[in-house]
């Protein structure tokens, strides 16, 4: 039996440190900066692979990602189970209902935003120049890949910038989740027709009529007897195993089995992933915490390993060509905004929600990067292309959040969390009462352009006339300053208590002072709602309390976010891609 010798073994390990490291710090720093967290997980890759590393060391770069041998074997094989299992999670974040709920208008709007982005596509790189095309693929195949990856969406970029304007909930998030929905299952069924066209790369077991049926007879199974057998055996793995170990273990044999099974037919394997993924997401009986367990576990460990490995295979800098950048760019943009925008308005909308739906349904992501590496893999499109469609994937994803946003007039919810410095957070107060705890804290709120002595006048003079003590230890004393830029907090911690004359009675130890503009009346509401959500647990609350730094702060707050996924005011369920 072959095996790898210790060198490789060392190779091998050093690669996916190198990998998952880079990943992960980059894919962070750029979330922080509110955009999705792949574009840092790529950029890993590029910094890592011949774009960067290569021409600056390439010894050191051959050596971790060997281009011969069993180390990029190996290699491969844990990033085609590692993007497996982020289809999974992908398939897991389509809700069926949701589209069924939709109904007529939900179709309408999705085939109109599927319809014209395929259409435009193919005929542009049918009967136009079929420039990153190579020489020897089909121009039939290469136009209908173009024409699908133009017309997909990408769920989880327009979920998180959906949950980052508050809207997810609203009758527009919804309809465009439940389009993204159907462009997804449509697109993905598309791809893996034009996959079995080609014999996906793989050589041909069937004929491309026997794995088109193949094709579309697993999908209607697993989303038919597939879900209704997965949510009628939930409930017993959850009675009888460990859990939610023996869930865990069941949802990835299932999304192999399935991966292995269209891998097999001549389809690759994402796509049976996906499709067992959107089968057990859309069971009654997967609980949260599961789901958000497979979530963390795959975006934060398996997802970055992938997107940072696809940086490794071109050099962006020389397969850069502007020309194809510009056309794929422009021609994914109108034939999508387009497309959803006309047809939405055709259902009744108004026309700046018809164009905000446009854009959202605009984003890529990964989907779009998934799709074109697919592609480059199997022959169909060159280096040139591939870039130009991550690129494009990358832009659209960037643009839709701050778009919607200003078509339709609305702001991004205040987080207190994004308010509290290292520099204004106090974590043993030393006053004992309310007044000196406010002269104590609004000095180091970093309030500027403000005469702080007048701002904690102000802060004291409400509370006098109105006590701020808001019960179950928390104190939220505030004002509106004349002046002050933009809206500041202060948080201190009072292990003794302080008295802010709560209607429990109880002393206050969680204060924080915030301060907004003179004209601002929405933005104290908002971080009251955010700083009660976060602290509304007891337990949260005397952690809280044992806190001796900001890091420690940060550290107790960024748990809250990992068990309380979905839309809560803490933050979205994962990182948007």
């Amino acid at each position: 039996m072959a095996k790898l010798s210790p060198d490789e073994i060392v190779q091998l390990f050093l690669a996916v440190a190198a990998l998952l490291a880079m990943g992960r710090a980059l894919g962070e720093l750029v979330r922080k900066l509110g955009q999705p967290s792949v574009l840092g997980e790529m950029l890993a890759g590029i910094v890592l692979g011949p774009t960067v590393l290569g021409a600056l060391a390439p010894d050191a770069m051959h050596y971790l990602f060997p281009a011969t041998g069993s180390v990029p074997i190996a290699l491969d094989a844990l990033t085609t189970v590692a993007i497996s299992l982020f289809l999974l999670v992908a398939g897991m974040e389509v809700d069926l209902s949701t589209m069924f709920r939709q109904g007529r208008v939900a179709i309408g709007v999705g085939v109109g935003s599927t319809l014209l982005p395929f259409a435009l596509g193919f005929v542009v790189f049918y009967f136009g120049a079929a420039n990153g095309q190579p020489d020897h693929s089909s121009n039939l195949i290469f136009a209908l890949f173009m024409a699908t990856a133009l017309s997909i969406s990408a769920l989880p970029v327009i979920a998180k910038t959906l949950l980052d304007l508050g809207m997810y909930r609203s009758d527009i998030g919804m309809l465009i989740v439940a389009v993204a929905i159907f462009n997804d299952l449509v697109g993905w069924i598309i791809f893996a027709l034009v996959l079995s066209m080609m014999g996906g790369g793989h050589g041909h077991r069937f004929e491309v009529g026997e794995t088109a049926l193949l094709t579309l007879g697993f999908a209607a199974v697993m989303l038919t007897l597939g879900r209704w057998l997965i949510n009628a055996v939930l409930p017993w793995l959850q009675a009888h195993l460990s859990w939610p170990g023996g869930v865990l273990g069941f949802a990835l044999t299932i999304t192999l089995a399935g991966a292995a099974f269209t891998e097999w037919i001549g389809v690759h394997a994402i796509f049976g992933a996906f499709l067992v993924g959107v089968a057990l997401g859309d069971s009654q009986h997967l609980r949260e915490r599961t789901r958000t367990t497979i979530d963390q576990f795959v975006s934060f460990v398996f997802a970055p390993l992938f997107f940072a490995s696809i940086g490794l295979r071109v050099n962006f800098v020389a397969d850069f060509d502007w020309v194809l950048v510009a056309v794929v760019f422009l021609l994914a943009c109108a034939g999508k905004i387009i497309g959803s925008g006309v047809a939405a308005r055709l259902f009744g909308m108004p026309l700046r929600q018809s164009w905000a739906v446009g854009f959202g349904l605009n984003a890529r992501g990964a989907m779009e990067i998934i799709l074109g590496l697919l592609a480059l893999q199997a022959g169909l499109i060159d280096n040139r292309m591939f870039v130009a469609l991550v690129v494009m994937a990358l832009g659209t994803s960037m643009l839709a959040g701050p778009v919607m946003q200003r078509l339709l007039q609305r702001k991004k919810s205040r987080r207190f969390t994004a308010l509290v410095g290292a520099g204004s957070f106090i974590p043993e107060l030393r006053a004992s009462d309310r007044f000196k705890a406010i002269l104590e804290l609004v000095p180091v709120s970093g309030a500027k352009g403000v005469d702080l002595a007048k701002a904690a006048d102000a802060v004291i003079e409400r509370e006098r006339l109105i006590p701020t003590g808001l019960g179950n230890g928390i104190a939220l004393p505030h004002a509106r300053i004349k002046g002050l830029a933009s809206p500041q907090i202060a948080m201190g911690i009072s292990k003794q208590g302080i008295d802010f004359d709560s209607p429990d009675g109880e002393p206050a130890h969680i204060i924080c002072v915030i301060l907004t503009p003179e004209d601002d009346q929405n933005t104290a509401l908002e971080l009251y709602r955010d700083i009660l959500t976060t602290f509304k647990d007891k337990a949260f609350r005397e952690k809280t309390l044992q806190v001796k730094s900001y890091t420690e702060l940060l550290a107790l707050l960024a748990s809250v976010t990992a068990h309380h996924p979905g839309e809560a005011t803490i933050a979205p369920p994962a990182p948007g891609r």
